[in-house]
C-alpha cells in the first residue's frame, strides 16, 4: 500500500519497543532522546524531541541538517553551544506573550537574548563556509530593533517577580509613574523633617514620627509626656505605655503618599500591558527567532553528538536498501561506556531489491533483538537529519518502522499475552508496504509449540511474499531456518556463542547461516537456577532431541493450504433426495403403519449418502 502522509509512520508499538523518550518501565533514561539531547535550552530539547517523534519521509529536510552538522563538525560547534548558553527559552516566552501571562523577569530574559544576538550570529559558519539550512537560521537572528529597545527602556533591570510587587517599569520611562514614585521615596525625609519639629515645637525629647500599613502614619508620645501634647493632635490609638496621634499636616502626607503608592502600581500595571500590546504586535518575528534558536541548538547537540561518538553521514539512494556497516546500538554503546563493561560489538546489515528478509537465530542473551533495534533506530536517525553510529550507511526509501517485540499482556483491555502479539501483528500485516521495515521478535511464542510455529511460518510468508517489507524476523523455532530454501529474498544469519562444558560466552556478533541451537538451559544456569534443576533440564533436552532425531520427517511449515476436497455428486444427489422426501413427510396425517414405513424408506436413503 501507498501511504499518502508526509511523515514516516511510527506506532506507538514501535515508539515504546524502541524506547525513543521513554524506557519501557516508563523512566525518561537511558533512551535515545536521552542520549541525543545535550542541548543548551529547553526549547532546543523540544525540538530535538520534535524532530525524533516527526520524521518525515521527503529527505530533502535530512539532507539539509545533515549538512549543517558537517559544517558545524568541521568549523566548530563548541562557539555556538556556548553562545546558546545565554539564551533564554524565546518560543515560552512569545507563546506567554500571546496569552498576556508573561512576567517581568521573563522580559529581561528576552531582552539579554536579543542584545546577545550579535555576539550568537558570529560564531555561525557564512559565506562558503556556511550551510544553506545555517544561513537560512541566521536570517531570523535578526529581530526588528525597537523590540530590543522597548525592553531596554520600559522594564526595570531587577524587576521584582510579580507585577502586583511593583518596581517593574524602569525609572525614566513615563514622568507621570516618576512623579508618583518620587512621592514615594520622598516619604522618609518628610518624616524626619517632621518628628525634628514637633520635638522642638512640643518639648517632647522622645516622640516619635512613624508609620505601619494597619494604622498608617502616626505620632507616639509615651504616657508620661502625654501632658505636653498641644490641642491639634487628635488621637489616633491607645497602647499600654503610650498614645499615638495624627496631626491635619501628617494627615494630609498620609492621604497624599498612599494615594501615590496606589496610583503608581495602577499606572506601572498599565504600562505593562501597553509593553505587552506591543510585543504581541510582533509576534511572528519572535516566534521565527524562538524556533530558529532551537534548529540551531538542536543541529549544535547533534554535532557534538556525532563528533563525540563517531558517528557517520548516512546516504540516500533512490533504490530499495539498507546497507549498514559496523552498525552500532547508540544507547546500549552509551551505556556500556557509562559502566565500562567493555566495547559495543558492531554489525553489519544487508538488505536490498534481491534480499528482503533476514531470519535470525541464535541464543537468549545473544544480542538479536539489540540487533534488530539498532538497524530501526539507525534509520530512524538517518530519517531525522542526523549522522548515525555506524561506520557507513546507505538507505533508500522508507515509509514506516514497525516493531513486534517483547512480551506483555494488557490487563486493563483484557488482552492477554497472545492476544496482544497477534492484534500487533494483525496491524503490521494491514498496513506495512515494500518500503517499511518490520522487526519481528520471537512472534507465535505466546501459544503452544505447533501453534506458533505454525503462525510464525505463516506471518513470514506473508511478509516475504505478499507484504515485501524489508524485514528481520527473529526466532527460536530452528524448523524455520528451512524458510530461505523456499523463498528467493531471505537468507539465514545468527548471533554467534561458543559453549565451554557447561559455560557459554556470547559473542554478539551477526553471521550467516543458521544457529546449531538456542542454549537455553545454558542461560537458565547464568540466570542463577539451581544445579539440579540444570541437570534436570539438561538430561530432558538430551531426551527430547534424540527422540526427535528418530521420528518421522518434519511438517512442511511453508506449503500452501490444502484445498477443501469436493462433495461427490452421487452422495449429493442422494442427499437431496432423502431431504426431500423428509420434506414431503407430515406426521400429523400418518398412520403407524406409514410412519414405520416412511422411517425404513429414510433410513434406506441416508445410507446410500454414505460415501
Amino acid at each position: 500500500m501507498q501511504r499518502s502522509t508526509e511523515l514516516l509512520d511510527l506506532p506507538p508499538a514501535t515508539q515504546r519497543n524502541l524506547e525513543l523518550t521513554q524506557t519501557l518501565r516508563g523512566e525518561s533514561s537511558p533512551t535515545l532522546l536521552s542520549v541525543l539531547d545535550t542541548c543548551r535550552s529547553g526549547m532546543g530539547s523540544r525540538a530535538l524531541r520534535h524532530w525524533l517523534l516527526h520524521p518525515k519521509r521527503e529527505r530533502s529536510e535530512a539532507l539539509g541538517r545533515h549538512a549543517a552538522i558537517g559544517t558545524l563538525i568541521d568549523k566548530g560547534f563548541e562557539p555556538l553551544r556556548e553562545a546558546l548558553r545565554h539564551v533564554s527559552d524565546v518560543e515560552r516566552i512569545a507563546a506567554r506573550v500571546a496569552l498576556r501571562q508573561v512576567r517581568p523577569r521573563e522580559l529581561t530574559g528576552l531582552r539579554a537574548t536579543l542584545q546577545a544576538l550579535p555576539d550568537l550570529r558570529r560564531t555561525l559558519p557564512s559565506g562558503e563556509q556556511g550551510s544553506a539550512l545555517i544561513a537560512t537560521l541566521a536570517q531570523h537572528l535578526t529581530p526588528a530593533p525597537h523590540i530590543e529597545e522597548l525592553l531596554r527602556r520600559a522594564i526595570a533591570d531587577e524587576p521584582a517577580v510579580l507585577l502586583r510587587d511593583g518596581g517593574v517599569i524602569a525609572s525614566g520611562f513615563d514622568e507621570q509613574l516618576d512623579e508618583l514614585r518620587g512621592i514615594q521615596q520622598n516619604c522618609d525625609s518628610f518624616l524626619l523633617d517632621l518628628e525634628t519639629r514637633e520635638r522642638a515645637r512640643t518639648g517632647i525629647a522622645n516622640l516619635r514620627v512613624q508609620f505601619n500599613k494597619v494604622h498608617g502614619f502616626y505620632i507616639e508620645v509615651t504616657q508620661g509626656q502625654v501632658d505636653k501634647v498641644p490641642l491639634d493632635y487628635q488621637r489616633r490609638q491607645t497602647l499600654k505605655n503610650a498614645e499615638r496621634y495624627i496631626t491635619p499636616e501628617l494627615k494630609a502626607f498620609e492621604d497624599k503618599a498612599l494615594s501615590a503608592q496606589e496610583r503608581a502600581l495602577t499606572r506601572e500595571k498599565l504600562l505593562f500591558e501597553m509593553v505587552i500590546d506591543q510585543l504581541t504586535e510582533e509576534l511572528p518575528t519572535l516566534t521565527a527567532l524562538g524556533r530558529a534558536l532551537a534548529s540551531l541548538d538542536a543541529l549544535a547537540a547533534l554535532a557534538e553528538r556525532a563528533a563525540t561518538l563517531n558517528w557517520c553521514c548516512p546516504d540516500f539512494v533512490n533504490q530499495p536498501a539498507i546497507a549498514i556497516t559496523a552498525g552500532r546500538h547508540p544507547v546500549v554503546e552509551a551505556r556500556l561506556r557509562e559502566t565500562g563493561a567493555g566495547e559495543f560489538m558492531a554489525n553489519d546489515c544487508r538488505l536490498d531489491a534481491r534480499t528482503k528478509m533476514l531470519v535470525i537465530t541464535g541464543p537468549n542473551m545473544g544480542g538479536k533483538s539489540t540487533f534488530m533495534r539498532q538497524v530501526a533506530l539507525i534509520c530512524l536517525l538517518a530519517a531525522i537529519g542526523s549522522y548515525v553510529p555506524a561506520t557507513a550507511c546507505r538507505l533508500g526509501p522508507m515509509d514506516a518502522i514497525h516493531t513486534r517485540i517483547g512480551a506483555a499482556d494488557d490487563l486493563a483491555n483484557a488482552q492477554s499475552t497472545f492476544m496482544l502479539e497477534m492484534t500487533e501483528a494483525a496491524a503490521i500485516l494491514h498496513s506495512a508496504s515494500d518500503q517499511s521495515l518490520v522487526l519481528m521478535d520471537e512472534i507465535g511464542r505466546g501459544t503452544s509449540t505447533f501453534d506458533g510455529l505454525a503462525l510464525a511460518g505463516a506471518i513470514a510468508s506473508h511478509l516475504h511474499d505478499k507484504t515485501r517489507a524489508f524485514t528481520l524476523f527473529a526466532t527460536h523455532y530452528f524448523e524455520l531456518t528451512e524458510f530461505p530454501a523456499k523463498h528467493a529474498q531471505a537468507l539465514n544469519c545468527h548471533v554467534a556463542a561458543v559453549e565451554s562444558g557447561e559455560d557459554i560466552v556470547f559473542l554478539h556478533e551477526i553471521q550467516p547461516g543458521p544457529a546449531s541451537r538456542s542454549y537455553g538451559v545454558q542461560v537458565a544456569r547464568l540466570a542463577g537456577m539451581p544445579a539440579s534443576l540444570v541437570r534436570q533440564a539438561r538430561a530432558t533436552l538430551e531426551a527430547l532431541e534424540a527422540k526427535a532425531s528418530a521420528g518421522e520427517a518434519q511438517i512442511d511449515l511453508f506449503a500452501a493450504p490444502p484445498e477443501p476436497e469436493p462433495t461427490p455428486p452421487t452422495v449429493a444427489a442422494e442427499t437431496d433426495a432423502a431431504l426431500a422426501a423428509l420434506h414431503d413427510l407430515d406426521p400429523d396425517a400418518l398412520t403407524p403403519r406409514e410412519a414405520l414405513d416412511a422411517l425404513y424408506r429414510l433410513k434406506s436413503l441416508s445410507q446410500k449418502t454414505q460415501p
